[in-house]
């Protein structure tokens, strides 16, 4: 069928309207939390005026390997928490808080094994252009190379990115089916898709980017120092859990509107 970005907009803004409370507090939970704890325990560093591109590369390379032992987890608690969200999302035996939680749980090695595989693949191909065309040592090759690659991760991200709600809704525990199956499910829609997610994130991205401007005005007037960068932080973070519960019940409508209504999923979605 033909990809609705309109119906699937509609049905992810009333599913949040029909289950604020309880996709509020999972987004708490596993979002907001997790990256306000980032924000506040590990906050990026700022480069000194004068460090070369290659200084400030090492810079950051050594923040990130510091910061690797909350990442990960942090990163699998997300996993979760977008697989229980998926579940309350679309599961239409009204499933409680708790046990929305434990299937997301379930779900979370199959989820991850997909996105690793999926990344291990692009990784693979990707790294083998790149290699191919820095040897030929021709400019325009390299460039040319560089975007086909970013090109291919964003077709990729876009044919897979209903890996969640087939294991979450579905209760496909194979990554490679899982993976499979939203292939298949985004054939001959994945242009109109990903224009769809593209205007979302670029929109929710201007909204983030105004408010955190204005804010840090406002915070830079009232206060300063430390209590200016927690504010700063809470604020970043709660955008940042509002855009994830936004995707995921985006990322549900459209699963919804290719695969179709079955027994196992929301016939009452917006109950």
């Amino acid at each position: 069928m033909t990809f609705n970005s309109n119906l699937a907009w509609k049905e992810a803004s009333a599913a949040i309207a029909a289950n604020r409370d309880v996709l509020l507090a999972l987004a708490g939970v596993f979002f907001l939390l997790p990256s306000l704890a980032f924000g506040l325990f590990f906050p990026q560093p700022e480069p000194a005026p004068g460090l070369s591109e290659q200084q400030i590369m090492a810079l950051m390379g050594d923040y990130y390997a510091s910061a690797m032992p909350i990442v990960v987890p942090m990163a699998l608690v997300q996993a979760a928490g977008t697989l229980a969200m998926l579940t309350m999302l679309t599961d239409r035996s009204r499933p409680t808080v708790g046990q929305a939680i434990r299937q997301g749980f379930s779900g979370m090695v199959p989820y991850v094994l997909a996105q690793l595989l999926l990344g291990i693949a692009l990784g693979l191909g990707g790294g083998l252009l790149l290699a191919v065309a820095s040897l030929s040592g021709i400019g325009a090759l390299i460039v040319v190379a560089v975007v086909a690659v970013l090109l291919a991760v964003a077709y990729a991200a876009i044919r897979t990115s209903l890996t969640g709600p087939i294991i979450a809704v579905e209760r496909e525990r194979n990554p490679v089916l899982a993976l499979r199956r939203s292939w298949q499910l985004t054939s001959g829609n994945s242009a109109r898709i990903g224009v769809f997610y593209l205007l979302v994130v670029v929109v929710f991205l201007v909204l983030m980017a105004v408010i955190m401007a204005v804010t840090g005005i406002v915070l830079a007037l009232v206060s300063g120092g430390e209590a200016a960068r927690i504010a700063a932080a809470v604020i970043s973070a709660s955008l940042g859990a509002g855009l994830a519960l936004y995707f995921v019940a985006i990322i549900a409508a459209v699963h919804r509107q290719l695969a179709g209504p079955s027994p196992d999923m929301a016939a009452g979605l917006f109950d």
